[in-house]
């Protein structure tokens, strides 16, 4: 009697779920950047139409220290990226050292933001400069406060044995994934608030 002829092997779930996950995460991504250009248009709409865009009294923001937090936001990118790389060299001491550093330098960004708000002028109400300043600097300081949650969270997970190793490292992946996207996001929103004050458009 003839064996019955088996089913040909499936792919394992297990080797799909990685990708399966990783999109999910590029699917969240591309959302909130829909969310994000939104808001960036909303904000180029309104400084185009309005006849007095910064508020009375107020000339323009100071560039220099939001300069520096934005080279230490797009610098921590660098670092998060090397600290895959140590992961991937199984160097978990240098893996874990780089994710706290990345983890600093977003709470320096976060700190930095928090001493110039204090030092503004203009509140949340002072029309429509300050509505838009404060909703996209906070929306994004929201970003960056999750970004540095989720890189300590992988951080205390690093300490379960075979949870992160050279071949597996989702959490790792998606969580740089989240800080580059938090980082470009940032580039766009200096040259909108900080570089493109032209005095031509005040009114």
């Amino acid at each position: 009697m003839d064996t019955p002829a088996q089913p040909a092997p499936i792919a394992s779930a297990h080797h799909e779920e990685p990708d399966n996950r990783m999109f999910g995460v590029t699917i969240l991504l591309l959302s909130e950047s829909m969310l994000f250009f939104v808001f960036f248009a909303a904000y180029v709409a309104l400084r185009l139409t309005s006849p007095r865009w910064l508020p009375a009294g107020v000339d323009g923001l100071e560039v220099i220290r939001p300069a520096i937090n934005t080279v230490v936001l797009v610098s921590s990118s660098f670092v998060i990226f090397f600290a895959e790389k140590a992961l991937e060299r199984n160097n978990l001491t240098l893996f874990r050292g780089l994710l706290l550093l990345t983890s600093a330098m977003g709470g320096y960004f976060l700190l930095g933001q928090a001493i110039e708000w204090r030092s503004l002028p203009f509140g949340l109400t002072t029309g429509q400069f300050g509505s838009t300043f404060y909703l996209l600097t906070g929306f994004h300081g929201l970003h960056v406060l999750v970004g540095i949650l989720l890189q300590l969270g992988v951080f205390a997970r690093s300490f379960v044995a075979g949870l992160y190793t050279p071949e597996k490292h989702f959490g790792l992946s998606a969580a740089s994934l989240f800080w580059h996207f938090v980082d470009v996001i940032w580039l766009i929103l200096f040259a909108l608030l900080y570089l493109w004050q032209s005095p031509a458009v005040q009114g």
